[in-house]
């Protein structure tokens, strides 16, 4: 819970503040711009709300926050709007989870509502509130990890939503065998090699070493490109770019991957850190 007592000076007066214990996560910034913005290398409130929608914007941030480094003074009538106002909608089926880990440093994750079964991708933080809204959309079919760093509360996830493990709507978890650890020794279904994975016929899983051995991207409907830590859209930059200060297996190979990508065609670029990325002419801004 956001300190009072820590609320950093950067903040305008007013009701909503970030405290000391902000870890530049990004979070709030992309997901209520209007109110929050980067200043001395955390997070601060730039202008207090003045919508109810920018209000309800910036509350979603605050239940977002990975490590609870938003307050507000007074406690907040509304709540429990923006509580059901998460998962958000983002395109055609496709929602952004919010409730960002701290275990993943604030990535986001993702749920697909497909009536074969929806897809959770990556791991939010396991939330009663957020819980009860994925359970009233249909549940969890598949839990897809896109890499050992963004894996969170998987285990809790899979508890929750598996119904029967000797039953077809048991819940399945997809890593890529060579980012298994410890912690994911459990997952239903270890991917293996080079070639892409065909999970349905809207699903194409493709194997993307270079952040890490075992990275994967899932593309739905070849149009959503769901990328963990593999791309997203740089504001400083502004384009497309692979964080190559936090390239921890190879970039040489990261490089391979992302020219592969020229190979499907797609709409979105989802990212868990970064910013996400729509346009029309994808296979262009992968050449820049």
């Amino acid at each position: 819970m956001a300190q009072l007592t820590a609320r950093r000076p950067e903040n305008v007066e007013g009701d909503i503040f970030v405290d000391t214990s902000c870890i530049d996560c990004d979070t709030c910034r992309w997901m209520a711009p209007d109110t929050f913005s980067r200043e001395g290398d955390m997070s601060a409130v730039h202008h207090q709300p003045q919508t109810q929608e920018q209000r309800i914007q910036a509350l979603k941030a605050l239940l977002s926050c990975p490590t609870a480094s938003i307050g507000t003074v007074a406690p907040p009538k509304e709540i429990k709007q923006a509580q059901t106002q998460l998962p958000t909608l983002v395109d055609d089926g496709v929602y952004h989870c919010g409730y960002h880990s701290e275990k993943s440093y604030g990535a986001a994750s993702y749920f697909v509502q497909r009536p074969e079964g929806n897809i959770l991708i990556d791991s939010p933080r396991f939330s009663p509130p957020l819980v009860k809204q994925l359970e009233a959309m249909g549940g969890v079919k598949y839990l897809y990890l896109t890499h050992r760093d963004d894996v969170a509360d998987h285990a809790k996830f899979h508890d929750h939503f598996d119904c029967d493990s000797a039953s077809a709507d048991s819940l399945v978890r997809i890593l890529h065998t060579d980012d298994i650890t410890a912690d994911t020794q459990a997952v239903e279904l270890k991917l293996q090699g080079q070639e892409p994975y065909q999970l349905a016929p809207d699903i194409t899983i493709i194997p993307v070493p270079g952040h890490s051995k075992g990275h994967t991207v899932l593309l739905y409907q070849n149009k959503f490109l769901f990328t963990g830590d593999h791309l997203a859209w740089s504001v400083h930059l502004g384009h497309l770019h692979g964080f190559r200060r936090f390239c921890w297996y190879s970039w040489t190979e990261q490089i391979k991957s992302m020219k592969r990508l020229t190979d499907y065609s797609f709409e979105w670029v989802l990212p868990g850190h970064g910013r996400r990325f729509h346009s029309q002419s994808m296979a262009a801004e992968l050449q820049t």
